[in-house]
């Protein structure tokens, strides 16, 4: 029986519609793979045929102020084998174990194992070894260049800079900071290779480079930061304390311009082997640990005082104002007594200048009550208690302040003086900077510039985070402060035509909840000129041995880092 024209018309357009299908189909197909795909499918046949060498970029630089290398990078090679395109093992293991120094089996079967498509011999080596494994001209041995950190003085300015790890990745401080720019960009060596993995020798050697890292420019003065060196082991030297470290800061700008911590680590022989050993000496304590600051905190104190009284508080105290009898306080049944009335017997009559150069913990225990919790603690805001400064540095604390809500009578009255409250040493000289320098409070930094040789890539500037007082407040601070220097508890820190000021700190340490008897911190915090403060030190000695008053143990360090300074900076006497 015969189809009839219309039958015959369906299953041709059924066919068509169905060759129209496939082809769709099929375009379709194809269109995935060689637009949307065919990259990635690209990308992977590339991997298949080729094989590949990293090509770790050099390392930026760490400089400081003056541009003087602190840290830096040398090459070093990392040797590989591929035993697919190694054509004769046996030799290839004679010959490298004997330049690498390595054991001959080791290197034997790494060359031989053809089931492993790429072995590492050794890392870190030096350019002569490398020159005698190039001249082997072996097939299957590769190559890749491997800089490595070297730090120019060892164990200078160790907490601060930081280290690597043996892969060149920033582990601490400035090296883990800014490792996003010192770090680089790695680059490639691509060759290609047949289906099994050996290297097809008349092809083309695709070289990638590299990009290597930024500088990194710090605000440390490398010759202030070798005076603090210095100053510190001789302090170790003198009175064999735990610990003594620094800060050198220019309060105009909050630039750290030296910062330096004894015991530290040689960066350039790192016991990795004794973890202990390696965090607790390079830990940057300046800003990672807290301490009571004593009698140095009497500055926040007085400048929070003449500040209210300027501003019209009637529970403020005059600069004239004379306390009374100030022997001692008590408060919520607890006594609160002046060291100086132990000393030397009762004494009245204080002026608050007086009571900063007798250091008489129940005058500022009355000003700490009398501004009340509120006012007191917007002070303590102001300057930054309980927070952290911001220094571009990880790992920074807080400190510890009693809560507002919590803070008890006695919790404050402690407080006016320098207890009840913790402080790291650069909140510290943060604070005291402010108290001086006309009010303000400046973030502290590390770093100035990040560049290369053609490229400025970044410039940090000076950074006023708040006014804590008047410059009116902070002149007469600061003249206060020299008369202690001058003639007061500081006066082993005074240089005649600098004025300097300053203020001494000897504090009791607790262990446990008590305090620990014969363990003091002793510090001075001082600046100079008095007049038109430009530069600041905090000095911190941790458990001296035998003296241990921060007007003997620490001020006289900080004289002799302010003399060298005036004399490296060739600064002229002032009136």
């Amino acid at each position: 029986m015969q189809s009839s024209p219309y039958q015959t018309g369906q299953r041709l357009s059924a066919l068509f519609f169905f060759v129209v299908f496939v082809l769709f189909v099929l375009f379709g197909r194809l269109f995935s793979l060689q637009i949307i795909k065919g990259s990635d499918l690209q990308a992977k046949a590339v991997d298949q045929w080729t094989r590949d060498l990293p090509i770790t970029p050099k390392r930026g630089e760490i400089l400081d102020t003056n541009g003087n290398v602190l840290a830096s990078s040398k090459t070093a090679y990392t040797v590989y084998v591929r035993a697919k395109g190694v054509t004769d093992p046996l030799t290839v293991a004679e010959k490298l174990s004997e330049i690498l120094d390595l054991d001959f089996e080791t290197v034997y079967q790494k060359a031989s194992n053809k089931g492993v498509s790429e072995a590492t011999l050794k890392r870190q080596v030096d350019e002569v070894s490398a020159d005698e494994i190039r001249k082997c001209n072996f097939y299957g041995v590769y190559m890749a260049s491997e800089p490595y950190r070297v730090y120019t003085y060892g164990n200078y300015l160790s907490q601060v800079l930081g280290y690597v790890s043996v892969d060149n990745k920033g582990q601490t401080g400035i090296e883990a900071y800014y490792d996003k720019y010192l770090k680089g960009i790695k680059g490639q060596i691509l060759t290609q290779s047949d289906l099994v993995g050996t290297e097809i020798t008349d092809r083309e050697t695709i070289y990638i480079p590299g990009i290597d890292g930024l500088d990194v420019v710090l605000t440390i003065d490398s010759v202030i930061q070798s005076v603090v060196e210095n100053v510190l082991n001789l302090i170790m030297h003198t009175h064999n304390p735990k610990s003594a470290k620094c800060i050198v800061t220019d309060v105009e700008t909050g630039e750290i311009l030296a910062m330096g911590i004894t015991p530290g680590i040689d960066l350039n022989n790192l016991p990795r082997d004794d973890m202990q050993t390696l965090l607790d000496n390079g830990r940057n304590t300046l800003l990672t640990d807290i301490y009571e600051p004593g009698s140095t905190f009497k500055i926040i104190t007085a400048a929070a005082n003449l500040e209210e009284y300027y501003n019209g508080n009637k529970k403020a105290f005059s600069p004239s104002y004379v306390f009374g009898n100030s022997n001692y306080r008590v408060i919520n049944g607890s006594k609160i007594s002046c060291w100086t009335s132990h000393k030397n017997g009762k004494h009245y009559n204080q002026t608050l200048s007086d009571a900063l150069n007798n250091s008489c913990n129940p005058i500022f225990t009355d000003i700490a009550l009398s501004l009340g919790k509120q006012t007191f603690y917007d002070y303590l805001e102001l300057f930054g208690m309980g927070s952290v400064t911001g220094i571009d540095f990880a790992g920074e604390q807080a400190g510890l302040l009693v809560p507002e809500s919590a803070v008890t009578d006695g919790d404050l009255a402690r407080i006016g003086f320098g207890q009840t409250i913790a402080v790291t040493a650069l909140q510290l000289i943060t604070a005291v900077g402010a108290a001086v320098n006309g009010g303000l409070v400046m973030q502290p930094y590390l770093v100035k510039e990040i560049r290369s040789d053609d490229m400025l890539a970044a410039r940090f500037q000076p950074t006023v985070k708040n006014r804590a007082v008047s410059e009116r407040t902070s002149r007469e601070i600061a003249l206060m402060l020299e008369d202690v220097a001058k003639n007061g508890s500081g006066k082993q820190a005074y240089i005649d035509g600098y004025r300097v000021g300053g203020k001494t700190g000897t504090a009791q340490k607790f262990e446990n909840g008590h305090i620990a008897e014969g363990k003091y911190v002793s510090s001075f915090v001082g600046f100079f000129p008095a007049n038109k403060p430009k530069y600041a030190a905090i000095v911190i000695v941790d458990e001296p041995v035998g003296q241990h008053y921060g007007s003997t143990v620490a001020a006289p360090y900080a004289k002799i880092i302010f003399e060298q300074i005036i004399n490296y900076k060739n600064i002229p006497r002032v009136a």
